[in-house]
């Protein structure tokens, strides 16, 4: 594998975490999910164990490790935003019944930090913590400078969307706050239908961080 960071077994560890983000793999699953040489893969993997990153589930196979929720409640405490901005999100999924996904710039894509999903039983999930591209979809265009913008079937098939950006005092863009959903239900022209409510919460987001 190319390096992305220049120390290889960072970047090897980071790649055992990733494919164990998607499901539990048993050692010869984990070699084909990465690439790594079997013996590598096994011996990172102990490693990362040690630290609490990896854990074996029932049937042995490894899995992500408790330790990475400690970590990760610690990154978000670090990272204000999130709690700041969760409750206008909320208010604005239950007025539209429709998913909210906040996302900011993360290197060359867009990670969604506050992910709250839809009242309906038809609905468009976004993990928290998806890093997604910058080039599709209307957050990632919001994220480039567009005050708000719309997307639809652009990134994923019967899918549309509608962003508005979120400044700081000096206004300048740091997030994206983004309703997601169904085309059938956000229709093909998502900014007419929920433009005027993503843009006021995205206003109100801001006005909040000024405080």
């Amino acid at each position: 594998m190319d390096s992305v960071s220049g120390v290889g077994v960072i970047d090897k560890g980071v790649l055992i975490l990733r494919a164990l983000s998607r499901e539990p793999l048993d050692l010869a699953a984990l070699q084909d999910a990465t690439g790594l040489p079997r013996a590598t893969a096994h011996r990172l993997a102990v490693a990362l164990e040690l630290h609490g990153l990896i854990r074996r589930d029932p049937q042995g196979r490894f899995c992500l490790g408790f330790e990475l929720i400690r970590l990760g409640q610690a990154a978000e405490d670090e990272f204000p935003l999130a709690e700041i901005t969760r409750p206008i999100l909320t208010g604005l999924r239950d007025a539209t019944g429709e998913s909210v996904q906040l996302y900011v710039a993360d290197g060359e894509g867009r990670r969604c930090v506050v992910s709250l999903e839809s009242t309906h039983g038809l609905r468009w999930i976004v993990p928290q913590g998806a890093l997604l591209p910058l080039d599709r979809g209307s957050a990632g265009r919001v994220l480039q400078g567009d005050d708000i913008a719309e997307s639809v079937e652009e990134r994923e098939p019967g899918v549309a969307s509608v962003s508005a950006a979120v400044r700081d005092r000096r206004g300048n863009v740091i997030a994206a706050l983004s309703l997601s959903g169904p085309v059938e239900r956000l229709s093909r022209e998502p900014k007419q239908r929920f433009g005027r409510q993503v843009s006021d919460a995205a206003v109100a987001v801001t006005a909040a961080l000024a405080r």
